[in-house]
């Protein structure tokens, strides 16, 4: 394929930015399942390992599957964006083995000990725990504030020089507070601070951070970007390619949070229906907000589509949709809860989310459960909280389920 062409949609973008590399002429990405590669003669070998790109080395390193879905991702994240000189914008994707592998090279290759990061009330509670139990026994300092309030953001930044790295979840898992992405990120510039976005509930479909100054986008892969539940993955993405092909790089291999050439496979192909998948779900995702706002056991929905959300005005800025997460608070609290997801009959009681079946749980119990009650409580997490992905079957299946169940 020309590479003068220019792609008008995400969906032409998800299927063909990198399959024109492909080996013996394949027209699906081959999964390349090798553990390491092998050099003509030893100059060959020389030059991969003086090359910043470090490709055909070491599967931990990297591997023709990896870069196909790391150059896909970074394609979708830079669509449509360009720099100010006009030219389009360029980033470096690092494919893991897991978000919470992304997340470490993320935190680890970035910040020291005596340093800090600022983030959000509401986080997913793997992020949490890296941040209050890794980055804390590295003597990182974790500082949180609602970053719904800008000011507050400007307050700690100011009392706290060691501030290094602001990190954003927008929306917020997993009670979808969304946070004002470039509000904040132009209050961290003003300081030279660096930014990060955990996109994992939007995809780049729904929400592209890197329209704003942001430094850095994270993702758990294995959620709307794989969408079908079948393999762990996580990725970084970077604006300032340097750093990201050098010294994140090398955090990343050494880690050893490398991905896996079946898992990546498995990603590529779950990206190319990333737009058609995610128009059903947010489709669905309206009409089941709407309905469970005006259900009589219902106490609160948390849905940025509701113009009763106090983050309406902020996710209708940066997001075309307000996607398929949501949440909401039976009357009757816990109890009702339990009683509500045993009833269900088709909507699948699981953790994780964004996979085409709609999934529903307990996060104060389940994703949340190491988060201590209070802090809980003061992000939003209630007992009584339930959350749901909303998935693509047909809307009236996904509304009989609900009915039946809250009856």
């Amino acid at each position: 394929m020309s590479q003068q062409f220019v792609f008008s949609g995400m969906g032409s973008v998800a299927m063909h930015t990198a399959t024109h590399n492909n080996a013996e002429f394949s027209h699906i990405t081959p999964i390349y399942a090798t553990s390491t590669f092998v050099f003509d003669t030893a100059e060959q070998g020389m030059e991969r390992f003086a090359s910043k790109d470090k490709e055909n080395i070491y599967s931990r390193w990297g591997n023709p599957t990896f870069k196909v879905a790391e150059e896909t991702i970074a394609a979708l994240e830079a669509f449509n964006i360009f720099n100010p000189d006009g030219s389009p914008l360029q980033l470096k994707a690092l494919l893991h083995a897991s978000g919470q592998a992304a997340m470490s090279t993320l935190f680890l290759g970035l910040l020291k000990q005596g340093d800090a990061v600022l983030s959000h009330y509401s986080l997913y509670g793997g992020t949490y725990e890296i941040m209050h139990k890794v980055l804390a026994d590295a003597g990182i300092t974790t500082i949180i504030v609602d970053m719904r309030n800008p000011p507050e953001v400007a307050t700690a930044i100011a009392a706290h020089p060691n501030i290094k790295l602001v990190h954003i979840e927008t929306p917020a898992n997993p009670t979808i507070q969304c946070v004002d992405i470039e509000a904040i990120t132009q209050i961290a510039k003003q300081h030279q601070l660096l930014v990060s976005v955990d996109n994992t509930f939007a995809s780049p479909y729904l929400q592209q951070p890197f329209q704003y100054p942001v430094d850095f986008v994270f993702h758990s892969t294995t959620k709307f970007l794989n969408g079908h539940g079948s393999a762990i993955g996580g990725v970084l993405i970077g604006r300032d390619i340097e750093l990201m092909k050098t010294k994140l790089w090398k955090w990343h291999a050494l880690l050893g949070g490398n991905a896996n050439p079946f898992d990546a496979y498995l990603l590529i192909q779950g990206i190319k229906t990333l737009e058609i998948r995610m128009q059903r779900h947010c489709e669905n995702a309206m009409q089941v907000a709407l309905y469970l706002q005006q259900h009589p056991a219902i106490e609160q929905v948390h849905y940025t589509g509701l113009t009763t959300h106090p983050d309406y005005e902020i996710a209708k800025k940066q997001m075309r949709h307000p996607g398929s997460m949501l949440s909401f608070e039976l009357k009757g609290g816990i109890e009702a809860g339990k009683k509500f997801i045993n009833q269900l009959q088709m909507c699948v009681r699981a953790v994780s989310l964004g996979t085409v079946d709609t999934l529903v749980s307990h996060p104060a119990s389940m994703t949340h459960m190491s988060v201590p009650k209070e802090e809980r409580l003061k992000f939003g997490i209630t007992d009584g909280l339930i959350r749901m992905s909303v998935g693509i079957e047909n809307i009236a299946d996904i509304m009989a389920d609900l009915q039946q169940a809250l009856a």
